[in-house]
């Protein structure tokens, strides 16, 4: 028997995605659709893109938030919500609550970004910081919700929660009626078993393809159980999608509802996220990009035309500073190199003009002189550069090498 009959599939159905959108309808905004040259060519297909990075709280975390708590009895909202998250949900629920008239607790890690914990305590909740990881976190919030009365609002395992993430489907359906491929990635589940509900009920032949971090991909090994297992320790820089089990509801109508679920890995996130700045000027979290990565990972895999879902732009600009240059690299486009030299007046200027000769941007130098390794007349040199590509990378140590200098991998 499969883990689906358990009710999980027949929670959701098309008429809660329909019901959800009318509630929505003045709350959430009916994100952009755009196209992308750039991937279409990649993909030899046209390829749009799904911008709820655009959404009111900065992603899709506010569909799903909003339906649930305004679905709420008078005595549950009067005796509050309490969430726990990162950022994108702790900000979904913030504003919901906010326009529901409904006090919100939210625990988040002590770790998590300045910026989104501003942003909640802006939207009006209240905001506690506990444990260092999101599981700590939401221990404290369901023991908080034991405690008050407070209703707990999880993050994807919940019917309503779906059917309010969902609404993204219909959208995309009255955007790019053709669409033959749905790309999305998948966390906990919550959006990509909402928009398998609205699509395949409407258009059975769409092909619906999950993303996930290599570092946090629960969902392979789920399915291939049949059952929801945990990973140990996930490990991403894509936090949105950073979940180490699936949730027992969404699970169910994605084994029985999305078509594939596929993995990519860091320099994949990376690089969609370098791509969606650069090309389609839009600032889109690891997460959000994940489905860009997969295009990017296999591009002729997916017949279309193709909607890549952007889930969110929540990024920290200190995390943003990091992947983008973890991008560069990936690309071939940002080389550190470390060689030594003589410690003398004059070298580093000779240095720099073997560069320059080769049309390598110096972006960052920084010297060592006082490593036991060193000669008594050697000095270390750490040179951050700005490159053209992968073919470029391997000119410049080229000429650093027939120049005579040692270049240390």
């Amino acid at each position: 028997m499969s883990y689906r009959t358990a009710g999980s599939l027949r929670s959701v159905t098309l008429d809660d995605v329909r019901g959800a959108q009318k509630m929505l309808s003045g709350v959430a905004r009916v994100t952009a659709m755009e196209g992308s040259r750039h991937l279409s060519r990649l993909a030899g297909a046209p390829v749009h893109l799904k911008c709820e990075n655009l959404q009111r709280t900065g992603s899709f975390k506010l569909r799903g938030a909003y339906v649930r708590i305004a679905g709420l009895l008078p005595e549950e909202r009067a005796a509050g919500v309490v969430a726990a998250s990162a950022g994108n949900h702790a900000q979904g629920v913030a504003l919901a609550s906010a326009l529901l008239g409904v006090h919100a607790t939210v625990f988040m890690p002590k770790g998590a970004p300045l910026p989104k914990i501003s942003a909640t305590r802006e939207y009006g909740a209240e905001v506690r910081l506990h444990g260092q990881v999101v599981d700590e976190t939401l221990a404290a919030a369901q023991e908080y919700a034991a405690a008050t009365g407070a209703v707990f609002i999880h993050p994807f395992d919940h019917p309503d929660v779906i059917a309010g993430q969902g609404t993204v489907g219909l959208e995309i359906l009255e955007q790019c009626p053709k669409v033959r491929t749905i790309i999305v990635g998948i966390g906990g589940g919550g959006l990509a078993a909402g928009i398998a509900v609205a699509v395949k009920a409407l258009r059975p032949e769409v092909r619906i393809v999950g993303v996930q971090a290599a570092g946090a991909a629960a969902y392979p090994p789920s399915l291939a159980a049949g059952r929801p297992v945990s990973v140990l320790n996930p490990t991403t820089m894509a936090d949105g999608i950073k979940v180490g089990r699936p949730g027992v509801v969404p699970f169910g109508i994605i084994e029985e509802l999305v078509d594939e679920v596929r993995t990519v890995g860091e320099d994949q996130l990376s690089a969609a996220l370098l791509l969606c700045l650069e090309r389609a000027k839009l600032v889109v979290e690891p997460a959000g990009a994940s489905p860009v990565a997969a295009l990017l990972a296999d591009p002729g895999a997916f017949a279309g035309p193709v909607v890549a879902v952007l889930s969110g732009g929540n990024v920290d600009p200190v995390l943003m500073q990091r992947v983008l240059r973890h991008g560069m690299a990936a690309q071939g486009r940002y080389l550190a190199v470390r060689l030594r030299l003589t410690d003398r007046p004059g070298a580093l200027a000779t240095l720099l003009g073997v560069l320059s000769a080769v049309d390598a941007n110096v972006l960052d130098v920084s010297h060592v002189r006082t490593d036991p390794r060193l000669g008594l007349t050697e000095a270390e040199v750490e040179l951050h550069l700005e490159t053209m590509g992968p073919v470029h990378c391997v000119e410049v140590g080229q000429a650093l090498r027939e120049a005579g200098y040692t270049v240390i991998d």
